[in-house]
């Protein structure tokens, strides 16, 4: 009898293909809704008067929830409920979040009594920064839910393939909607504010990106059909083969023998020093480079940090690839974290003291090649260390920790940047415009403290990296060795 050329679905690289490109363009857009108001920080301060610590705070509110333990009941349901419905419920969750946020920072808002009710308690958090921030921490937990989701699926999909791989591109792919979002988010709060609502505003890209989130729900309801069929085969070859060991489920418990693992406690210590380093640093780069740069436009520094996510889309598939085929992942986590540490000293010596162009787009890109290096050796390498059974929990909790960190850095950088400049002449006389009902206001931050604890988080990162690969050399994780078997 001859042998069927596709037993399954996903030994058909067309299917799988396909079904890695729909998860990732709902990543893609929820990338694009993280950041997309990140290029307008100066606007958004003088549009709805967000001061640099209520900006911080707004953007913790991504995490809170996750923090406060939705990310550990996240990874349950993935492992107990399976990828379709927690992928659907993510993004459900992300869609709804968006919702919120817009409507906390529309100009209907602002004259609600639900508003001034809000602007009456916590005075020094904006009635509409409450409201965005809760919007956020909905969102919030659609996305990190969708991204341990998305992890799961990848990893099963392409078990003993190109794993590696197959995550730098899903990487990449939402990496690019940072890119985008960075290069059109200006843009739209101009053209399309002024078309819709008769002045720039914030309003316009966040409503553009939520409408962007309905169809990236969609896109994963389509691979939810090709998943259905995959799980439909797996379970009629386990029970053709009546010999096969039944696989043991899932249980709350394992979550403990999680927490008990060293070499677990490792990379998510790993990621979240990284990460700490990377996302918080998102939200205030385009304000760091208008200040370091002497004040150039939101769109002039956009322009520059919009390459960040590029130089990390571009590379990661080769890093995925050559991981796939020739190993050393422990080894790139080493030289992600060096170059991390470098870029965020160049922030904030070199391009103070010069005010190059030139060099801000070089450490940018630098900096996204950091970026695809750290992660792209990350995740591929949680199977080689994780039980199958609890993949999805190990994720979540990964995520978590990961969580912690993403949820107070951006508050602990809003905090040190208010602080570090409350005797900074330029920007005490900057605020006074402000209050003089002056428009165009450039506010001039001094970004060197806030670096320079950036930087930090790298070092502690690449000690770290160095530990993680001698203990892999010691125990044999097979972190250095390729995913592919021959």
């Amino acid at each position: 009898m001859a042998e069927k050329v596709y037993k399954f679905i996903n030994d058909n690289p067309a299917a799988r293909w396909a079904s890695l490109i729909l998860i990732a363009l709902m990543m893609f857009f929820g990338y694009m809704f993280v950041d997309v108001m990140s290029p307008l920080q100066s606007m958004i301060e003088v549009e709805r008067g967000w001061s640099p610590s209520t900006f911080g705070t707004y953007a913790a509110g991504e995490y809170i929830l996750n923090v406060c333990g939705f990310l550990i009941l996240a990874g349950i349901i993935l492992d107990k409920m399976g990828i379709r419905f927690t992928g659907t419920l993510s993004a459900s969750l992300m869609l709804a979040g968006a919702i919120i946020k817009f409507i906390g920072i529309s100009d209907w808002f602002q004259g609600t009594g639900m508003n001034e009710w809000l602007n009456s308690w916590w005075t020094a958090f904006p009635g509409s920064a409450k409201m965005a921030a809760l919007g956020f921490m909905i969102f919030g937990c659609g996305c990190e839910m969708a991204g341990i989701t998305v992890s799961r699926a990848i990893a099963k999909w392409f078990e003993g393939k190109e794993m590696a791989l197959a995550m730098g591109l899903e990487m990449a792919i939402a990496r690019v909607g940072v890119f985008a979002i960075f290069s059109i988010s200006p843009i739209l709060a101009e053209k399309m504010g002024n078309s819709l609502f008769g002045h720039a505003t914030v309003v316009a890209p966040v409503a553009f990106c939520t409408c962007l989130l309905c169809i990236g729900l969609i896109f994963f309801l389509v691979f939810c059909v090709l998943d259905r069929k995959f799980d439909n085969q797996l379970a009629a070859a386990k029970a053709e083969n009546a010999d096969a060991e039944s696989e043991e489920e899932f249980k709350v418990s394992d979550i403990g023998k999680i927490f008990s693992s060293k070499i677990f406690w490792v990379i998510a210590l790993l990621c979240v020093l990284y990460y700490s380093a990377i996302f918080p640093f998102q939200r205030y780069g385009a304000n760091m480079l208008q200040c370091n740069l002497d004040g150039i436009s939101p769109q002039q520094a956009s322009n520059i940090f919009r390459w960040f996510p590029i130089g990390a889309a571009a590379i990661t598939p080769f890093l995925g690839a050559y991981l796939d085929n020739k190993g050393k992942g422990a080894t790139m986590l080493i030289f992600g974290a060096l170059l991390l540490i470098i870029c965020h000293l160049v922030f904030a010596f070199a391009l103070p003291a010069t005010h190059s162009k030139l060099l801000a787009y070089v450490t940018i890109v630098i900096l996204g090649i950091s970026f695809a290096l750290v992660p792209a050796a990350l995740w591929p390498s949680v199977p080689k260390v994780m039980n199958p059974r609890y993949l999805g929990s190990a994720y979540s909790l990964i995520f978590w920790v990961q969580n912690v960190g993403l949820c107070f850095v951006p508050m602990l950088i809003g905090n040190v940047l208010q602080s570090s400049n409350a005797n900074n002449q330029a920007v005490i006389e900057a605020k006074a415009q402000i209050d003089a009902g002056v428009e165009n206001v450039f506010i001039p931050y001094d970004y060197t403290v806030p670096l320079i604890i950036f930087a930090s988080f790298g070092v502690v990162a690449f000690l770290l990296a160095l530990y993680l690969k001698s203990i892999d050399k010691k125990n044999n994780y097979h972190l250095e060795e390729p995913n592919i078997k021959k």
